[in-house]
């Protein structure tokens, strides 16, 4: 269906690609893989037609459409969520108004006979074959159907859509391709900003309804439940593996432990070479040997074993100070902003040392609960916090609040206090900012780097309640692992808000369920909690 044929690309004199080549066939769904900065997003890009290879090219025929969502979007602002989301439709709409056109204007004419009536014919009846070939379908239920299935309200179709944020306008976007039914949908973590419920609507419609896919993400859950296909970038080359991530990771380590054997046997070899050559050089009854040797040694190739990123993240939290049994105890709270009601009579205890979830459809009132247990915001009821408390909250918006004027080092000493600032170079080594990194300045930062740097702010000081909301946005794979395990061993009390499955499960022993303007206790883990919830969901959505 799409060929990409020796795709090369350079920055700054280094090949990303290297005279790369792959197929993608009908129904396939692939997940791309490589560390940060392999070039995912730019080769999704070249695919996309968005960008250009400096050789190479990518081939497919003008039939083939292809729907592309990168990270960072604005969907305009002149028009509603419906509306916009409808755009998706605009080669049919297009059609029908010229035919419209064409068929008033010939229920006008009289010259029958003339050129130019006749040519009018041909017109309307070239264009009304193309219209009356598009498949039949209820736009505005199709457009309600996928705006609803990733989480908008149907009160929120008519809204303006100045009035949502980035990731809902993501959303609107992410509507509109899956509204074209493209031949090939490319997808560049699209999970960043949607919740829980929208994730599995999405899974379902990439694996039931959509064609070809490629998707980039940090969600595993995501991507085991929707390819089949991983193709891996790493060292300007690529590796084709027909298996999910999961088992993509199995045979990945399979094969750079054969490269590595045959490295280390090769490296064996050209020893024992120059060891003859070295010993023989300059013996008469040797020359035509020692001769072969180093011509054989000069075209040898030499075998490359696949870079592993080594960097870690080295997390661990300081021990918790002993606070009281009950840390948040929320009664009868209620919220609400002018007219729309976010929850109301939510109550809700949580003891020293619990690990919980809140969980629930974006809107729904998470966020909301969280400023109010860090009284950020006027509520009606108690939200009390207990004894000797003291707070990390990570926000969901924490990286975006640092100040970008600062270099990595600045931001962190700033904050430091006491002894800990004689170790501010070791917690950011820990970081993975080492080296000149510490010297760079906020703004040139990747999403995930901000992230891990607002991060180290909550080691600074030692803290019993841990409150992170969306935390693992733009965190890769390795990173979540790592802050998963940290968490686990974390012997204060957490609060965590996250749409990411795979992170959330053996971590929170407790859910609270945000939901119809209620806050709904579960007395069970997030892996129980999901497992019942799942086919729920998906019965809700009416898939």
């Amino acid at each position: 269906m799409v060929s990409i044929d020796g795709l090369t690309v350079e920055f700054s004199a280094k090949k990303l690609f290297d005279n790369i080549s792959f197929v993608i066939n009908d129904n396939d769904k692939i997940a791309l893989m490589g560390k940060n900065g392999a070039g995912k997003s730019t080769l999704m890009k070249i695919i996309a037609g968005a960008q250009s290879a400096n050789q190479g090219k990518v081939n497919k025929s003008d039939a083939i459409v292809i729907g592309y969502l990168p990270q960072h979007l604005l969907t305009e602002d002149n028009c509603t969520v419906a509306e916009e989301a409808a755009k998706a439709y605009k080669d049919y709409f297009d059609l029908k108004n010229q035919l419209d056109q064409l068929n008033d204007e010939m229920t006008k004419r009289t010259d029958y006979e003339s050129d130019g009536y006749m040519a009018l014919i041909e017109r309307a009846t070239d264009i009304g074959e193309r219209f009356y070939n598009l498949e039949e379908v209820n736009h505005d239920a199709e457009v309600e159907k996928a705006l609803l299935g990733l989480g908008f309200k149907r009160a929120d179709l008519t809204r303006p859509t100045s009035e949502f944020s980035g990731g809902w306008r993501m959303r609107i976007e992410l509507a509109k391709i899956l509204l074209q039914k493209p031949d090939l949908i490319l997808l560049d973590e699209p999970t960043n900003h949607i919740d829980i419920e929208s994730v599995i609507w999405l899974e379902d419609f990439l694996v039931n309804k959509a064609n070809a896919v490629m998707v980039i993400s940090h969600d595993r859950a995501f991507i085991d439940n929707i390819t089949t296909r991983t193709i891996e970038i790493t060292m300007g080359k690529i590796y084709d593996y027909k298996a999910n991530y999961s088992h993509y990771l199995e045979l990945r380590a399979d094969r750079r432990a054969n490269q590595l054997k045959a490295y280390k046997e090769q490296q064996k070899f050209i020893a024992e070479q120059e060891r003859f050559v070295d010993r023989f050089k300059g013996t008469f009854s040797k020359t035509n040997q020692v001769s072969s040797v180093e011509r054989m040694l000069e075209k040898l190739e030499i075998i490359e074993v696949d870079e592993v990123d080594t960097s870690s993240l080295r997390l661990r939290f300081p021990p918790a100070p002993r606070s009281g049994d009950y840390p948040v105890i929320v009664q009868d709270l209620s919220k609400q902003y002018d007219d729309h009601v976010v929850f109301q009579q939510a109550n809700l205890t949580i003891e020293r040392g619990e690990k919980v979830a809140f969980v629930g459809r974006n809107g729904e009132g998470k966020s909301t609960m969280i400023k109010a247990i860090m009284q950020e915001i006027e509520i009606n009821g108690t939200c009390k916090i207990g004894h000797n408390i003291n707070i990390g909250y990570f926000a969901q918006n924490q990286a975006s609040l640092l100040d970008e004027a600062l270099t990595v080092f600045q931001t962190v000493d700033e904050v430091a206090k006491g002894d800990i600032r004689t170790k501010v170079k070791n917690i950011l080594g820990g970081f993975m900012f080492s080296g000149d990194d510490i010297d760079k300045k906020v703004s040139v930062l990747s999403g995930g780097e901000k992230t891990r740097l607002a991060m180290v702010k909550l080691l600074l000081e030692p803290i019993n309640l841990l409150i992170l909301d969306e935390p693992t946005n733009h965190l890769d794979l390795r990173s979540k692992d790592v802050l998963k395990d940290a968490l686990k061993e974390f012997d204060g009390t957490l609060i965590l808000v996250s749409h990411d499955r795979d992170f959330l499960k053996g971590l929170a022993k407790k859910v609270f369920e945000f939901k119809n303007k209620r806050v709904i206790e579960h007395f069970e883990t997030i892996d129980d909690f999901l497992e019942r919830n799942q086919a729920e969901s998906m019965r809700a959505l009416n898939l």
